[in-house]
């Protein structure tokens, strides 16, 4: 019986709901950015529509009072240009972005009504101007991308974030592998082709060199006297019977016993001396071993030879049946252990990150490579892709509709173009006041 407890969520469920929290919190924070782009938008428009006010309110005062102070004349003239140049320009900027007072005036809602065609233009300019070999890899190269990945992975809580997530996404690799028919024939193939192209002979003959070379095959040696010596121990009786059944029925067993006596000494004098490290055996078995490995490497029959006995267990059921449940195992016990708090495979690639990080950070030629490998790869494969990108631009833009890219658009530029009314309520006035005095002169 399978039981479930409820007391601590699945992790599936923890990574939905993490999943969620991450774009909640995403979609909070372009809520908070936009909506302080709008506070910051209505105080700009909120000085330049009072400035406008303000244009407004001199002009009339100082038209009811120049009668009595004809010099007031001056100010009429500033507050009357800025007044018309503060409406000029609070025209242009709102027919930017809407029809002014709904009114539909020509060349007016410029944005919403020419998005598609300014998406298209946008996106060339961000094609040929920013996604260009010669600037990207000029910007690119300056980024030193190893230091940068190598002191976020030093930071511990870093280096398990990213261990977990790996760690996480094995079961969904082992099932993908294990599940998928396609994969798993795809796979199979592989293999397959792979093994028939493997030498199979200078391989066994390697690992044999390896064996000599760390004197291991002296274990391997010791270990087979061992099992011949615990074969004769454990097995004395059943000798023992077997002379008995095979001696004559009138050869008294006293001569038996003798006999197996002797024999028993003699295997244990035997194994005694294929014992002794300057054994003559131990150097005829180091010769043959080596006599093995050089055959392997060299002689083609041995080679075909070995990979008849390479085929021929590959192909045996038994031996497709034991990798079955061999994967099966590791597979469970992959799952298991990512499932875990304390995982065993996320930990290991804990520490292998950090270290990861830790050379990084201590060997400047390793960074310089990878670096220069980073910096190609990215520029490389953006402008393989640029018009993809380019397009990706244009199509999104395209799939707005004309007041959402109004409002977008306005909430980033907006406030800046109110400097615009500003600017020109002050050089209107200024040009209406210069008008002036250039009338009085003639």
């Amino acid at each position: 019986m399978v039981v479930i407890t409820t007391s601590e969520p699945r992790r599936p469920v923890r990574k939905a709901r993490a999943a969620c929290a991450i774009f909640r919190n995403e979609r909070t924070s372009n809520t908070m950015r936009e909506q302080q782009q709008a506070v910051q938008l209505a105080r700009m428009r909120s000085i330049a529509t009072g400035l406008l006010l303000l244009m407004a309110v001199v002009f009339i005062v100082s038209r009811l009072l120049e009668r009595d102070y004809p010099y007031l004349s001056y100010l009429t003239a500033f507050a009357e240009a800025a007044m018309v140049g503060a409406l000029a320009d609070w025209f242009a900027v709102t027919a930017l972005f809407r029809s002014p007072f709904g009114i539909p005036v020509p060349h007016t809602a410029v944005i919403p009504k020419n998005k598609d065609r300014i998406g298209q233009s946008f996106a060339n300019f961000l094609e040929h101007n920013f996604m260009t070999r010669d600037v990207l890899g000029e910007e690119l190269q300056a980024v030193d991308f190893a230091s940068i990945i190598a002191r976020w992975l030093k930071h511990p809580e870093n280096s398990a974030l990213v261990a977990r997530q790996l760690a996480n996404a094995v079961p969904g690799l082992l099932r993908m592998f294990g599940e998928d028919p396609d994969i798993g024939r795809f796979l199979r193939e592989w293999t397959n082709a792979t093994l028939k192209n493997i030498k199979v002979g200078p391989l066994l003959a390697e690992a044999i060199n390896v064996l000599i070379a760390n004197r291991h095959h002296r274990t391997l040696f010791d270990h087979f006297i061992g099992i011949a010596a615990n074969a004769v121990e454990q097995n004395q009786d059943t000798i023992r019977q077997k002379i008995y059944e095979s001696s004559p029925r009138w050869m008294p067993k006293a001569v038996d016993d003798r006999y197996f006596d002797g024999m028993l000494l003699g295997l244990q004098e035997l194994l005694y001396e294929l014992s002794r490290d300057d054994s003559e055996w131990r150097h005829r078995f180091q010769a043959a071993m080596e006599e093995l490995a050089d055959n392997l490497r060299h002689s083609p029959d041995y080679e075909e030879r070995a990979a008849g006995i390479a085929a021929d267990i590959l192909r045996h059921p038994a031996f497709a049946g034991y990798l079955a449940n061999i994967g099966g195992d590791i597979k469970q016990r992959l799952l298991l252990d990512v499932e875990s708090d304390d995982s065993l495979l996320a930990a290991k690639l804990d520490t292998a990150l950090q270290a990861l990080g830790d050379t990084l950070l201590h060997d400047e030629a390793v960074r310089a490579r990878l670096n220069r490998w980073l910096a190609a790869f990215t520029t490389d494969s953006i402008v393989a892709r640029r018009t993809d990108i380019a397009d990706l631009v244009a199509r999104v833009i395209r799939k707005w509709d004309g007041d959402t890219i109004a409002r977008k658009l306005e909430l980033q530029v907006g406030k800046d173009l109110q400097y615009i009314r500003i600017n020109g309520t002050l050089v209107g006035g200024l040009v209406g006041l210069l008008l002036h005095v250039v009338s009085l002169l003639f």
